[in-house]
């Protein structure tokens, strides 16, 4: 255990500290830790990296503890551990469970989410104790249990789910036979019948109903009070043991009140809240049925080449190298390259793309797609956790478990809720009795209060509307991080496109070559292909593709520099050569004017224009190359459904301007901010959002990554760098440009519903409340009511499957 408690006032917290280099680093931490109030002993060991310190968390947070670390300098690694949470009713139980994990010794994080019914703590690196965790959870009044437990736990853990699920259907069963006479006794009284059961055959039937069926809350409820707070169960508990201990003081004295009883009140309650969470529970189970069908798209088995023998194996068992073979129909086991063989693939699930794409030798196939017409054979490159539909679940699950912004103001509202109704109830009684009420009408009045005030609808309002939102994005190639970017996109009025890869197919060809040397057009281009040989750009390859295609030897430079934004400086075969943009040109004195005209006209029919210069043996101008990145067939209708969105579009490119101004003219975008450095662009988007506007970043590269993480929200193209798609808030899993105006779109559908079910939920209540406190609901009818506002919130999210991009 990496984090414990010193002594009664104070704990011990050890962490990773990454970054220190010398016994000055150490003294830096210890003298910054050491100033902090709360803090007592700080021991800081350079060779294993590690630090120690006790605190008094009643004055000190180990998340302020880390910050102050990381502000002096230093780097500690945090990592997050989930986990799944059974026995929650309501926000009011989220909210404490969220309270009781945040005071854990060592904690940064803890964050609860009634919808998923899990738990997401965060430590310093390597000072997770799932032990304590499950302690406190337990203690709390709740069971929890890893997340990632083995295959084996996890089949039994499911087990005793289904065979809860079976029994709370029997109780269930039970209790509506048992309510049953209650509910006819009731509508024939509506309908002007009057009969009622004898007091004992009521007592008969509500005592079950009342300690069998309704054990659950008061299990639930007693938990609350011993962790000194109140839930939804609580005011259950509270409100139906009223009618019942009411009803059973009229029996004893029936001389006095005849065939007044209100055991259908207690029973009828109970009932009908357990109907309303057997409802809930299945509707809740379909929020999740995107992740479900994610994780049914790998395949058990793998049929593996050994030997030249095929052998089928587990799925889980192929490792990076092994050499699989799919049939026609069947799915990819893996992640991999086509080493033999031809089909089509159908990755709709995965990327959402509804047509199969052709694949050949040497293309990737992603694991879980369906295997066309060709039989072939496929190395796995990337297995297990690291694949992409891990990857995929993962970031859907991560998104789920998230809480956007709005839920912890309605978690704020939710902890003091159920508290506030129980002294709303109290004083109702009082002031019934009071103004003179029969003693048992103050008592009805004083329960219906407390049945039908239930958090239960507000706690499920925004995590339901996320959890679908995040599952259909994903059914259609569009990957949210967290709650936070899902919420926040619906704002966005401003989406900055970057153009090569996002706006043009990221693939340039060669166009043309300008030779100004005896060499001639082929000499040149060889020359710069060995130039940029160690070169990644997009326009390098195209040189370097096209010196291959015509069978020269493009090999690798002497020596060679990139320059960021501008090009390239490299040694071939002793020449000095710079290959790059003119801004390069200008600022190493090389002379372009006497080719500019020719230039011009070429960037503005849209092409890049690529100078090459020697300065050494003498320094000149060798000549340019033109190079054409085709705009992407769906670019100019992306940019066209963002503007009829109100959404105005700006193209941020390091591209020259008239090159850049010519595609942004033919794709309708009006405002160009080009030739930009990769280090200046974060400073663009940070301009754009100082102007008040709510700027969304789409981009596909590395250089783009700054600029990512500084707007608002970042979309990172799927088909770009992994660096790409971790600063990114949302990424495309297709290199198609209209996913980010359907990415706006499924965030502004979710937010809507958000907004619906927060509504339905608060105006549930104020309608309720008052109406119960006058006396013109029953408990049934509140049991009922507040058992469907559940039900209806959670039903009012699942319309978000209707969505389409």
């Amino acid at each position: 255990m990496n984090s414990k408690t010193a002594d009664k006032n104070h704990s011990v917290l050890f962490f990773t500290v990454e970054g220190m280099t010398c016994a000055t680093c150490v003294n830096r931490i210890e003298k910054v830790l050491g100033k902090k109030p709360g803090i007592g002993s700080v021991n800081v060991n350079l060779a294993s990296e590690r630090a120690e310190t006790t605190f008094d968390p009643n004055v000190v947070t180990v998340k302020s503890i880390l910050e102050s670390v990381e502000k002096a300098g230093f780097s500690v690694p945090r990592e997050t551990t989930e986990y799944e949470i059974q026995g929650m009713t309501c926000a009011a139980c989220s909210t404490r469970l969220e309270k009781v994990l945040a005071r854990l010794p060592g904690v940064v994080a803890a964050s609860v989410n009634l919808a998923t019914e899990k738990a997401a703590v965060t430590w310093p690196s390597g000072a997770g104790d799932d032990e304590s965790v499950m302690t406190a959870v337990e203690k709390a009044g709740f069971k929890a249990l890893p997340a990632d437990i083995p295959a084996e736990r996890r089949a039994l853990a499911e087990m005793d789910i289904a065979i809860a699920a079976r029994r709370d259907a029997i109780v269930l069963a039970g209790s509506v036979l048992l309510t049953l006479p209650f509910m006819i006794q009731m509508l024939l009284s509506w309908g002007g019948v009057e009969w009622t059961m004898p007091g004992w055959v009521q007592l008969a039937l509500a005592t079950p109903v009342q300690f069998i069926a309704g054990a659950r809350f008061y299990r639930s409820a007693w938990g609350a009070l011993r962790g000194l707070s109140a839930n939804m169960d609580l005011l259950v508990a509270i409100g139906t043991s009223a009618a019942y201990g009411l009803s059973l003081y009229m029996l004893a004295d029936e001389v006095a009140h005849v065939g007044h009883f209100y055991f259908e009140a207690s029973a009828s309650v109970i009932t009908l809240v357990l109907l309303g969470k057997v409802m809930e529970g299945r509707a809740k189970r379909s929020t999740t049925a995107a992740i479900r069908a994610l994780m049914a798209l790998r395949p058990e088995t793998a049929n593996v080449i050994r030997d030249g023998d095929e052998t089928q194996v587990p799925a889980e068992s192929v490792r990076a190298g092994d050499v699989t073979r799919v049939r026609p129909g069947e799915r990819f086991p893996v992640d991999g390259v086509i080493l033999r063989g031809r089909t089509q693939a159908d990755e709709s699930l995965i990327t959402g793309e509804s047509m199969p794409i052709a694949k050949d030798e040497g293309d990737t196939v992603t694991g879980g797609a369906v295997n066309g017409d060709g039989l072939v054979e496929v190395e796995a490159t990337t297995v297990g956790a690291e694949s992409a539909i891990a990857r995929i679940v993962r970031l859907v699950e991560s998104a789920q478990a998230t809480k956007a912004p709005v839920q912890r103001m309605v978690d704020k509202v939710a902890s003091v809720f159920v508290p506030a109704v129980i002294a709303i109830a109290a004083i109702s009684y009082f002031k019934d009795i009071f103004i003179g009420w029969p003693q048992a009408d103050a008592i009805i009045v004083a329960v219906s209060v407390l049945v039908i005030a239930c958090p239960c609808a507000l706690g499920l309002a925004t995590p339901t509307a996320i959890m679908v939102g995040t599952g259909r994005a994903a059914r259609h190639g569009i990957l949210i991080k967290d709650a936070e970017s899902l919420e926040l996109a619906h704002r966005v009025n401003t989406v900055v496109l970057d153009k090569t890869g996002t706006l043009t197919e990221g693939r340039p060809i060669l166009d043309r070559i300008v030779s100004l040397t005896d060499g001639g057009e082929d000499d040149l281009l060889r020359l710069a292909a060995v130039a940029q040989g160690g070169s990644e750009h997009p326009l390098a390859r195209a040189v370097i593709e096209a010196a291959k295609g015509k069978g020269m030897a493009t090999g690798m430079p002497d020596s060679f520099q990139a320059i960021a934004g501008k090009g390239v400086a490299a040694m071939v075969g002793g020449r000095d050569l710079l290959i790059g943009s003119r801004r390069l040109m200008m600022e190493t004195g090389i002379e372009t004017a006497s080719e500019e005209a020719r230039a011009q006209s070429m960037e503005d029919e849209g092409l890049s224009v690529i100078w090459v210069a020697e300065k050494n043996p003498r320094q000149r101008l060798l000549g340019f190359i033109s190079v054409g990145d085709a705009i992407k067939d769906t670019a100019m209708e992306a940019v066209r459904l963002l503007a009829d969105a109100g959404i105005e579009t700006v193209m941020l490119t390091g591209d020259n301007n008239r090159t850049a101004r010519s595609v942004a003219s033919r794709l309708g975008i009006g405002r160009v901010v080009a030739e930009v450095l990769p280090e200046h662009k974060a400073q663009e988007v940070e301009r754009l959002r100082s102007e008040g506007r709510v700027v969304a970043m789409v981009g596909d590269g590395v250089n783009d990554a700054p600029a990512l993480a500084a707007a608002d929200i970042g979309f990172a193209m799927g088909t770009g760098s992994d660096v790409a798609m971790h600063t990114a808030g949302i990424t495309l899993m297709r290199g198609d440009p209209r996913l980010v105006i359907a990415a706006i779109s499924v965030s502004r559908a979710t937010h809507r519903k958000i907004l619906q079910n927060l509504f339905w939920a608060f105006i549930y209540n104020v309608i309720a409340i008052p109406a119960a406190l006058m006396g013109l609901l029953s408990p049934a009818v509140a049991g009922a009511a507040m058992a469907m506002s559940s039900v209806s919130v959670v039903t009012n999210s699942l319309l978000l499957k209707r969505w389409r991009p």
